[in-house]
């Protein structure tokens, strides 16, 4: 029986009808955002179990971490706590939690990023519905769900879309605060800020310039008012500062003895992490890093030579850059048509929005440290508003927000041939790849153009409209669809088909045909340094199903411009960032024998490889790489001498150095331990051998080692 059938008092029939009307309301308005998310979710989620545990570096963190209270609270990447991530914690807690509750599986840890991806399209979608229009927020929504790297760090486990989703957050929240003038929006964007710091610490601060001058400029209105609007700014960065620096707080405040070492640094220090190797390191450069120039002559580490036209590379314009050029000048025809009045609600909306995306987009352009193609994942949302926007403002109501037809016949033909000017630049980049695109783009782009300055009616003007917007999407839609045909998995993910694969690798070079395998996948488990009283979650057990490591060996092809390998690529499998394999497991079998305790290698990679694949209780004693960490004899010795560190593989090297890499990790204590421990020869299958000191006892004998040399 339906409602209307239903005989109701008046008070309440009155009170079933406004629900009605508004339920009605609430369908229409939105009916467009639910295929919107549709379309993200199967982007991210379809055959998601092909990418297996994707970064094994961040999966063993959080199998460690699923074990113990302690390695939780830290992010240790290994079971006894020794070293952390080189990241912040909040990713891999989710990540943790979700293998908590539904069991260590490479689903438990991709199917969260995976729904952050799908959260970020929807906000980015009522970003611009609240200022442009519908059809505005639909083409903001599709362009993000259809960025080629944001697709894969939505099919990834790494920190990135959690990134993404904050910074998007905050963008939200900030404009709803312009909306209400309340101090409760603004407090929840320096949360959201916050939350991106305990992300990927400093690159979350890229929101924060546009976020603060758009709500000075948007609310003063004389001394007294800037005044108030001044407190509730202030009211936000202490909710930002709060938030973002506690976890920072209470590493600082923990006695170095009772936590791991943090990763990525020579002095133990978190605020070392945050103001070096991921702070000013990343823009100004790594000191004695990677970045210096390859062999192709291409500048900084993975990300080619920078410079204003850097993000329409290749390897990164077809991860982001397809349509720069129409988000920049849809920007610069809102600063136009509103002339930044204080009145104009799109102005607060725009200084907060441009100023992420110029922020971002001059950082990434001139960053001369390690930066990876991933990275531009940040910039696409912001685009993306910018994008929606213009469409806005290219649609008379009730379609759009175009303040008259004139504008909008001025503004349509600028932003679409600035598309796709900029998308046949990317297109240029891919070796011949989509080429049936450049047709498509260059006939329905310059007839939208014109059309689109003559005097058309509102329907007219939007089918035409439309007709160009899919012609400039298509080939991004493509690229970022034939993701979901090849396992993403490896430290590096990349939108597009397998062959764009880390394209444009060290050296600046590279194209479609240049390749960055990722490192093997495996699973297992080990033991942990403090359980807490923390039972394993289901599925965490040594016998637990797991992959076996690639094949094949990964290695620096002198001259070739790149980083070459099979299947097995990283750590493990004598590839690029970590130690033998062999060696590594017939230590870790002579080990199992012969008392246990914990191995020290050169290399987290090489460790991460090891905790999930063979139930190995391993350290990575150098960083990632085995040259981003170096740890001092003293706290060895201290670490030995508590029982936490017993086993040193000397056989364990950080693998090849990349061009101008002149870091040495924790090679100096290592050596220290050669000279001071009892040294094992252990035999690999294959008949070698390999050096493995025992240091139990022998702490002291560290220390005196350490002195001596």
């Amino acid at each position: 029986m339906s409602s209307d059938s239903i005989s109701y008092p008046a008070p309440l029939a009155a009170r079933v009808r406004n629900r009605s009307r508004l339920a009605e309301r609430v369908r229409l308005r939105r009916a467009e955002l639910l295929p919107l998310l549709v379309l993200a979710g199967v982007l991210n989620l379809w055959g998601l179990s092909i990418n297996g545990w994707a970064n094994t570096y961040y999966s063993a963190a959080v199998r460690s971490m699923a074990m113990s209270w302690h390695n939780f609270l830290f992010a240790s990447l290994d079971q006894s706590g020794l070293m952390t991530v080189d990241k912040p914690p909040l990713s891999l807690w989710v990540q943790a939690l979700s293998a908590r509750i539904f069991g260590f599986h490479p689903l438990s840890l991709l199917v969260p990023q995976a729904l952050m991806g799908v959260v970020a399209v929807g906000l980015v979608y009522d970003l611009v519905r609240r200022r442009f229009g519908r059809p505005a927020g639909f083409i903001a929504g599709l362009v993000l769900a259809s960025t080629p790297v944001v697709v894969a760090v939505s099919r990834h486990n790494n920190p990135d879309e959690l990134l993404v989703l904050c910074c998007v957050a905050a963008l939200w929240f900030a404009v709803r605060a312009f909306e209400t003038g309340r101090t409760r929006w603004l407090v929840l964007c320096g949360v959201a800020v916050g939350l991106g710091f305990e992300t990927k610490m400093g690159v979350a601060l890229m929101v924060v310039p546009g976020i603060a001058a758009a709500w000075m400029w948007s609310r003063w209105d004389g001394p007294r008012k800037g005044l108030l609007a001044l407190r509730q700014l202030l009211a936000g960065g202490a909710a930002m500062v709060v938030v973002g620096l506690a976890w920072p707080l209470l590493v600082t405040l923990t006695p170095a003895a009772d936590r791991p070492w943090i990763s990525g640094t020579s002095d133990n220090s978190i605020w070392s992490l945050i103001f070096g190797y991921n702070g000013l390191g990343r823009v100004a450069g790594q000191s004695g890093g990677p970045g210096g120039g390859g062999a192709g002559g291409g500048g900084t580490m993975f990300g080619g030579a920078t410079g204003p036209f850097r993000l329409l590379q290749a390897g990164l314009g077809d991860q982001a850059g397809w349509l720069l050029c129409f988000a920049i000048v849809s920007g610069l025809a809102l600063i136009a048509l509103t002339r930044l009045r204080r009145r104009d609600q799109r102005t607060g909306w725009l200084i907060a929005v441009g100023g992420a995306f110029l922020t971002t987009a001059i950082v990434f352009s001139f960053a001369k440290g390690i930066f990876h193609p991933y990275y531009v994942s940040l910039l696409a949302p912001f685009a993306a508003l910018l994008i929606g926007a213009g469409v806005g403002q290219m649609l008379p109501a009730p379609l759009g927000v175009a303040d008259s037809l004139r504008s909008a016949r001025v503004v349509a033909p600028l932003a679409i041939g600035a598309g796709a000017v900029t998308e046949l630049v990317v297109l240029g980049t891919l070796g011949g790849q989509l080429s049936w695109a450049k047709p498509l783009v260059i006939g329905l782009g310059v007839g939208a153009m014109i059309l689109l300055t003559l005097q058309l009616s509102t329907r007219v003007r939007a089918a035409i409209l439309a007709v160009a917007l899919a012609a400039l999407l298509a080939a991004p839609a493509m690229w970022a669809a034939e993701t979901l045909g090849h396992a993403t998995s490896g430290t590096f993910p990349t939108g597009g088909p397998a062959s764009a694969s880390f394209a444009g690798g060290p050296g600046g070079g590279g194209g479609p045909g240049s390749s960055f395998p990722g490192r093997g996948a495996f699973g297992g488990s080990s033991g942990s340094r403090a359980t807490g009283g923390f039972a394993p979650p289901p599925g965490l057990s040594a016998s637990g199903a797991g992959f076996a490591p690639g094949g094949g060996s990964g290695g620096f092809t002198p001259g070739g411009g790149g980083l070459a390998g099979g299947g097995g690529g990283f750590a493990g499998g004598g590839g690029v960032f970590g130690g033998d394999s062999a060696s590594l497991t017939a230590a870790i079998a002579y080990v199992k024998a012969h008392g246990g305790g914990t191995i020290g290698v050169s290399s987290q990679s090489t460790a991460a490889s090891a905790i999930l694949s063979s139930d190995a209780n391993v350290a990575g004693l150098g960083g990632f790489s085995g040259r981003e960490s170096s740890i001092s004899a003293a706290w060895l010795a201290a670490e030995v001498r508590s029982g936490h560190l017993r086993w040193v593989l000397a056989d364990s090297g950080a693998g090849v150095r990349l061009p101008g890499d002149t870091r040495t990790g924790s090679q100096s204590a290592i050596n220290d331990v050669e000279t001071a421990c009892r040294a094992v020869t252990v035999t690999t299958s294959s008949g070698t051998s390999v050096k493995l000191y025992d240091c139990r006892g022998r702490a002291t004998a560290i220390l005196s080692a350490a002195h001596n040399n």
